[in-house]
């Protein structure tokens, strides 16, 4: 094969095939009597992989030193590590084709970009206009888009959010906005949300909580002063600490 070829062939320009015989990720074939290069399938495997993990986000020191733990190996065995990042990116394509089919099937304004679990989740919940409700919605998508949320919990907190009782807790969340952090009602409000969720369900929440680190305290600041207080006790009942 000639560069124009082996560049078509993997899918990137005669430009970057130059490029990488420069920073020598990729040798410099043999030429031919009339000065082209003649590049082999091996050739070709090599600059797909360089492609392939150039996409990856690596930079090209990083290539370099994967290519070099790969020097040795036979043709076939690279060919089906190949085939096997193929069927990973054929999987994620899948995955988030799926994801788009449910955004697209909800109709304009009505889905968001969440995990096929959290959207049956919160497909349970019935409709209401209270606010606290909705910073449960958002605090559950931004979670599940660092997935520090899975599944498991997705599961069990089923049965809490199609229950009228909870929507009635976050109700009287609302009616604290105003309201200073000492308020009476705090106290009770926060027994009465630990005890609304099962032990089912407590199993399911991790040692250290379903956060990422910081997501407490920004959590946390979304809240007026005694609905955070009571958010706060929240948390410390069902992790042992405060907020992250």
């Amino acid at each position: 094969m000639r560069i124009g070829e082996i560049a078509a062939l993997v899918g990137v320009t005669t430009r970057a095939v130059r490029h990488y015989h420069h920073v020598g990720l990729l040798p410099e074939p043999e030429r031919r009597p009339n000065g082209y290069r003649a590049y082999t399938v091996r050739d070709a495997v090599l600059l797909a992989r360089v492609r392939r993990l150039t996409e990856l986000g690596l930079g090209l020191d990083e290539v370099r030193d994967v290519l070099a733990d790969d020097a040795g190996r036979e043709l076939a065995e690279v060919l089906e590590e190949l085939d096997a990042d193929l069927a990973r990116q054929e999987a994620e394509l899948a995955e988030r084709r799926r994801r788009l089919a449910v955004l697209l099937a909800a109709g304009p304004g009505d889905g968001e970009p969440v995990s096929p679990a959290l959207a049956a989740l919160l497909a349970k919940a019935p409709p209401t206009h209270s606010p606290a409700a909705a910073k449960d919605r958002e605090h559950l998508t931004l979670l599940d888009a660092t997935g520090a949320a899975g599944e498991e919990l997705y599961a069990v907190l089923g049965q809490l959010a199609a229950d009228p009782a909870v929507l009635a807790l976050y109700e009287r969340l609302d009616e604290l906005a105003d309201a200073p952090a000492d308020d009476p009602r705090i106290g009770p409000l926060a027994e009465a949300m630990v005890a609304a969720v099962p032990a089912v369900a407590l199993a399911a929440i991790p040692a250290d909580g379903p956060v990422v680190p910081g997501f407490g305290e920004a959590l946390l600041a979304e809240y007026a002063p005694a609905q955070a207080e009571v958010v706060r006790r929240v948390m410390a009942a069902f992790t042992g600490r405060g907020p992250a």
